[in-house]
């Protein structure tokens, strides 16, 4: 189950930063998750909670924004979505030489402090 790794990855980056800012409590953690990233929300919440404990992040909250996949021809500029398993042929020109845009995203978007304002995470 990679939900653990992931959530341990979140809490460990999560608890680094709450140092680094000398803060004692984290309330919410917001990610980005790509519907293509291959991860379960249900999972990844569970994975979380567990990963947390003993951590500045004990009773935070996970969120997670499923971002859909969309995909580009090259040859055509046509946009539209590939769906699970995504198909990358061009539904207009048939192509095969479609670009992904978006659906691989795993990243923490937000943290919100328990002792402070929401902190914007890169």
């Amino acid at each position: 189950m990679h939900e653990m790794s992931i959530a341990a990855a979140v809490v460990d980056q999560v608890s680094s930063a709450a140092a680094d800012r000398g803060a004692t409590a984290v309330t919410t953690v917001r990610l980005d998750v790509g519907e293509l990233a291959g991860v379960v929300p249900a999972a990844l919440d569970f994975c979380f909670a567990l990963v947390c404990e003993g951590t500045p992040l004990e009773g935070a909250r996970l969120v997670t924004r499923s971002i859909p996949a969309r995909a580009r021809c090259g040859p055509c500029d046509t946009e539209w979505s590939p769906g699970i398993p995504p198909d990358l042929a061009c539904p207009r020109c048939g192509g095969a030489r479609a670009q992904l845009l978006t659906g691989r995203e795993l990243q923490i978007r937000d943290v919100e402090w328990a002792d402070g304002p929401q902190h914007a995470h890169s």
